[in-house]
């Protein structure tokens, strides 16, 4: 669920709570101060209003040869930075910085980023608009219109919102859409600044700025890369591994960190050096490929993949790492049906996933789906044999956690070794079927590991959850998740209830099934 946002203007005073729901209850473990379980990412960028008109053509107009589109839906919502922001939030507090027109759409669109908190600029001419026109899901044109949307009346006085979130952030993401921010002197003056302190990531776009120097990470795409780098005093020519050698050079001319070029289908590339010495060791290049997926739209997956990136830089991840994040994210952000399929999502509430039915999803796919599709992702695992009370509420109470619970369940095989011969008394298709019954289960995963560090690690939950008869030291996967950021919260048991009591009370009640095999022999 949303929260309600604060004031426009309004700069939140101190962090909101790690996690949009609480459980009195539930005891986290610590986790280091250098890795915040909510940080706040100043989003800095030209936002536009994104309308999908959807339709059916059945025929053509009989004054000239275009085809007719009977409308059955409009749909509008925040695009450019305001995506980005919106993307950020369900895992950070978010201060969205950008220029915002007063006429209805305007207005439209401070209605819908009520999630985050707005400092807008002033804005020259009406609200930037663009349109697509689509037949069965088929795009037949954009229409764009309004604008310039440059920043306007931007002094060291109006901009001190800018320099009070700046100041308080954890990291920083520049989404340009060619609008006129990243070419406000005083805004680049603070961005600078902010760059040496935290980490800030630079989305660009051909008619915009270039990026400040010290960014974190610089995410053009091929295309993007390409132009820049031919504007370069000595371009790089073309050759085998041409991506990286364009890479390294925007990276030198942009005095950045690190750059990343995203080429599509063929995932990502990332050019960085050692502590950023130029005069030392050779630049280090990692090439991150995507997973094929199936999808026709992928509007928005540059703002899926800047929005994926912030967020593991403001978490300690290395520009390798969240870069790897981002790419996994995009694809599933491709796959979901891009940025109509996050609008489908969000009316639909946060529990909406598209999958691709052709083909198994992955764990760490299926954590990218999740935290593309927006909130707070909770695991937890087990064997959940003879399913009771306390499992019910111990499921229950992870799920309030957040916005998706996936339960890892043992397979047959892992209950033997961890249970014995006996068990399990439930054979594992019917586990499943009782779990994704639930209505605080949302996705139920077979674990063939007796234990689950490594499921974690593709899956990455935010929080992960386990019953209150665990300890931390009895935990092996809590460093696993520590590792990347996340929580391990332990919550409170029913005490009484547990499936080897349940058997035991049905061997003593029925001598003749005194030994249990996999499947009851007798149900009661």
């Amino acid at each position: 669920m949303s929260r309600p946002g604060p004031a426009a203007g309004a700069v939140p005073p101190a962090r909101l709570t790690p996690v949009p729901h609480t459980v009195p209850d539930a005891v986290p473990d610590a986790v280091p101060d250098a890795v915040p379980a909510r940080p706040l990412v100043v989003v800095v960028g030209d936002v536009l209003l994104d309308r999908d008109v959807d339709g059916t053509v059945t025929r053509l107009a009989p004054d000239a040869p275009v085809p007719v589109v009977d409308v059955a839906q409009v749909r509008q919502s925040p695009g450019g930075a305001g995506l980005a922001a919106l993307l950020c939030a369900p895992r950070a507090d978010v201060v969205l910085v950008a220029p915002l027109a007063d006429d209805a759409d305007g207005e439209e669109l401070r209605r819908q980023l009520a999630d985050v908190t707005l400092v807008p600029l002033g804005h020259e001419g009406p609200t930037r608009r663009k349109t697509r026109v689509r037949s069965s899901g088929q795009s037949l044109v954009r229409v764009d219109e309004g604008g310039p949307g440059t920043p306007a009346g931007v002094t060291p006085e109006t901009a001190e919102p800018v320099r009070e979130a700046l100041a308080r952030c954890d990291a920083v993401l520049v989404a340009d859409y060619g609008g006129g921010v990243t070419r406000d002197p005083l805004l680049r003056e603070l961005l600078a600044e902010t760059a040496g302190r935290v980490p800030l990531v630079w989305d660009p776009h051909p008619r915009g700025g270039p990026p400040v120097p010290a960014a974190a990470l610089v995410t053009p795409n091929a295309a993007e890369a390409e132009r820049a780098a031919g504007n370069l005093p000595d371009p790089p020519a073309g050759q085998d591994g041409h991506v990286p050698a364009v890479a390294d050079a925007l990276r030198r001319a942009w005095a950045a960190r690190s750059v990343g070029v995203t080429a599509g289908e063929r995932g990502a590339f990332v050019v960085t050096r050692p502590d950023g010495d130029d005069d030392g060791a050779p630049a280090v290049v990692r090439h991150l490929p995507a997973r094929p997926v199936r999808g026709a739209d992928p509007c928005g997956a540059g703002d899926r993949f800047a929005a994926t990136a912030v967020d593991r830089l403001a978490r300690g991840d290395t520009p390798a790492d969240a870069v790897r994040e981002a790419v996994a994210a995009a694809s599933a952000w491709v796959a979901s049906g891009g940025a109509d399929g996050f609008r489908r999502a969000r009316d639909a509430g946060p529990r909406a996933v598209v999958a691709e039915p052709d083909r198994p999803v992955t764990r760490a796919e299926l954590g990218a789906r999740l935290r593309a599709t927006g909130g707070v992702l909770v695991a937890t695992s087990g064997c959940f044999d003879l399913l009771h009370a306390g499992h019910v509420s111990m499921l229950t109470a992870a799920r309030r956690l957040g916005d998706h619970l996936v339960v890892l369940l043992n397979s047959d095989r892992s209950v033997r070794r961890l249970k014995g011969p006996e068990r399990p008394v439930v054979p594992l298709a019917d586990r499943r079927r009782v779990l994704e019954g639930l209505e605080c289960v949302d996705h139920v995963v077979v674990l063939d590991d007796d234990e689950p560090s490594a499921a974690v690690a593709d899956l990455r939950p935010d929080i992960w959850a386990k019953g209150g008869d665990y300890t931390r030291s009895g935990l092996p996967e809590a460093a696993v998740v520590h590792a990347y950021g996340g929580q391990v919260v332990t919550l409170p048991r029913l005490d009484g209830r547990s499936t080897t009591g349940l058997v035991s009370q049905v061997r003593a009640s029925d001598p003749a099934n005194a030994t249990i095999p996999p499947t009851m022999r007798r149900s009661s």
